[in-house]
């Protein structure tokens, strides 16, 4: 039995990382943890924060089964990461909108968790993470990155407490057999 790959989507301040980490562990999904170009911050999201050096030798050795750039930062997700998958176990991802077409080519069957909020409950969490500026939240909040067409998705809307969520991507996760289907 093989595993199924979730890409976990959505705006910055959506509570992407916060849900995931609410599902995976012992027993649950396994969490793909993203190679970044920027150092790691205490309280955040746990990725591996990497130099662009070192990030472009890794992307040269093929380590990354995808990777992209946003917001002035190169992205990678392991192959080692996607292991748990011969194992029968789920995999999810925190991913970006853009690279979705890319991510179905990767992996058939592919299923978008997108997590939203209303705007003002995006730009007081995005405040209170206090890693950008004013203009820069604005910034973020206009942007509109579509989904792509034509993938199963199934949609969140994160406006409630962590638990809440949390249990919503447990609700939607558990119903994806019927819900991400082509």
């Amino acid at each position: 039995m093989r595993g199924r790959v979730f890409a976990v989507v959505g705006p910055s301040g959506a509570g992407k990382d916060t849900l995931i980490a609410g599902v995976c562990g012992a027993g649950g999904p396994h969490w793909v943890r993203r190679v970044i170009t920027r150092a790691a911050q205490p309280g955040g999201e746990p990725f591996e924060g990497v130099s662009e050096a070192e990030f472009q030798r890794r992307l040269a050795a093929d380590e990354f089964v995808l990777h992209w750039r946003a917001h002035d930062l190169a992205y990678g997700l392991p192959r080692t990461g996607f292991t748990p998958l011969a194992e029968g176990r789920d995999v999810l991802f925190n991913g970006s909108r853009a690279m979705l077409k890319q991510a179905a080519q990767a992996f058939p069957g592919l299923c978008v968790i997108h997590i939203t909020a209303p705007p003002e409950v995006l730009a007081a969490r995005l405040a209170a993470r206090g890693r950008e500026s004013g203009a820069q939240i604005a910034e973020r909040l206009a942007r509109d990155a579509p989904l792509p067409p034509g993938l199963p998705v199934i949609t969140i809307d994160n406006d409630a407490t962590p638990e809440a969520g949390i249990a919503r991507l447990r609700a939607a996760l558990h119903d994806s057999a019927t819900r991400c289907t082509r």
